[in-house]
């Protein structure tokens, strides 16, 4: 659940007495039927219907939004990341839960992944890009399919129509501002004990699914690192203990890390069993064009803590040329001469990606070293000559 997703609910409930999110028409025909409560840990999801007017209107609302992922371009049609990142679910939750999620992989850098209360998932490809196996993307898949079963989507919806009709109430005796910040607090706490309770649910999955649990505090651990490396190159402070103030939906991430160690103390799983090689396995077409839009956000320091602590588990071609890109990219006294040494890395390690001849070529040619740069550039055609930038690197080439 996201901190913009319950500020639009209550913008929206604040402008009428009695909200109303689904018509009394558009009930699903078996609805009546089925029974008035839900435990998602123990019945198969794909039997469950919306049981009153507030939960079918929120799925109402999700079912719009997941029409227009279905044609939007940011979405990933690649089959098998699609089918390997729902595998890692169908290993948490069996595969009667998960037959009917719905998963949307999207192009976007931002760390994130969230599920919708009709069982739509979205997975950010900067969480892809961030998680170093694949016990870690089962720690963020178990926490958002907790959200999902445990409805907490519908709880929260509840708790600020609840608020919302206090606030309308009190804004007629105090009004405005000061009544929005004596409501609006207790419902971003109900929010973050919510996610709390994702966390510890995913990690439990982790363990009886055989992860090692101890990578779901490690998430936290890198995030917190990628938060200082930003500040460093910023000269800045850093943001890791910066919880957002009263108005946070999100625990402090240092707070996540204690109690989800604890948790992998208590539910250990099976230590050592994180599924870095399989991640690497299904996850590799992709690494380059995640990283490209990583580089592409101008943070520096996160991009190069990224790429550097991904290059400690094995330095990949993509690796190599995406570190040079960085370098490349950022221009700064000194990083043309770093970006030629990264790209040479990974010439000199056996790398066949055309891509490396062609940027320490354009680098090369940077630093006034025309010869060798027009070398490097011809060695690229010659290794890629079908290349869609081929007359442009041909005429910088010399022909």
């Amino acid at each position: 659940m996201r901190l913009r997703d319950a500020l639009m609910l209550l913008s929206a409930l604040c402008v009428a007495a009695e909200p109303v999110l689904a018509q009394p028409g558009a009930v699903p025909p078996h609805a009546a039927a089925a029974s008035a409560s839900r435990d998602a840990w123990t019945e198969a999801d794909e039997t469950y219907v919306p049981q009153d007017q507030d939960e079918r209107g929120l799925w109402m609302e999700m079912e719009k939004v997941e029409r227009e992922l279905k044609t939007s371009p940011l979405v990933i049609r690649d089959a098998a990341l699609n089918a390997y990142v729902k595998s890692v679910l169908c290993k948490l939750i069996g595969p009667a839960r998960c037959a009917p999620v719905r998963l949307y992989i999207i192009r976007t850098s931002e760390f994130n992944a969230t599920m919708a209360p009709n069982g739509m998932l979205e997975v950010y490809s900067g969480l892809l890009l961030r998680t170093r196996n694949e016990a870690q993307l089962a720690a963020v898949l178990g926490h958002e399919y907790t959200h999902y079963a445990k409805r907490h989507s519908l709880k929260l919806f509840r708790d600020v129509r609840s608020k919302s009709a206090s606030l309308m109430w009190f804004q007629m005796v105090v009004g405005g501002l000061l009544a929005g910040l004596l409501i609006l607090p207790s419902i971003f706490k109900h929010s973050r004990e919510m996610e709390q309770e994702a966390d510890v649910g995913g990690l439990a999955l982790m363990a009886a699914a055989g992860y090692d649990t101890r990578e779901a505090a490690r998430i936290w651990e890198q995030l917190r690192a990628e938060m200082d490396a930003t500040a460093l190159a910023r000269k800045v402070k850093s943001k890791k203990d910066k919880d957002g103030g009263m108005f946070a939906d999100h625990p402090p991430s240092a707070e996540r890390v204690k109690y989800l160690t604890d948790a992998a103390v208590a539910q250990p799983g099976t230590p050592g069993v994180n599924g870095q090689d399989a991640l690497a396995a299904n996850l590799g077409g992709w690494w380059g064009a995640f990283a490209d839009d990583q580089i592409k956000q101008n943070d520096f320091g996160a991009s190069d803590y990224l790429i550097t602590s991904l290059g400690k588990q094995g330095w990949t071609d993509w690796l190599h040329f995406a570190r040079g890109e960085l370098y490349r990219r950022h221009g700064a006294e000194g990083d043309f001469d770093k970006a030629v040494g990264f790209y040479g890395e990974g010439i000199a390690a056996g790398a066949s990606l055309p891509d490396l001849w062609r940027g320490r070529g354009l680098t090369l040619l940077k630093l006034g070293r025309t010869d060798e740069g027009r070398a490097d550039l011809k060695e690229y055609l010659k290794r890629a000559p079908g290349a869609p930038d081929g007359a442009m690197i041909a005429m910088m080439a010399g022909g």
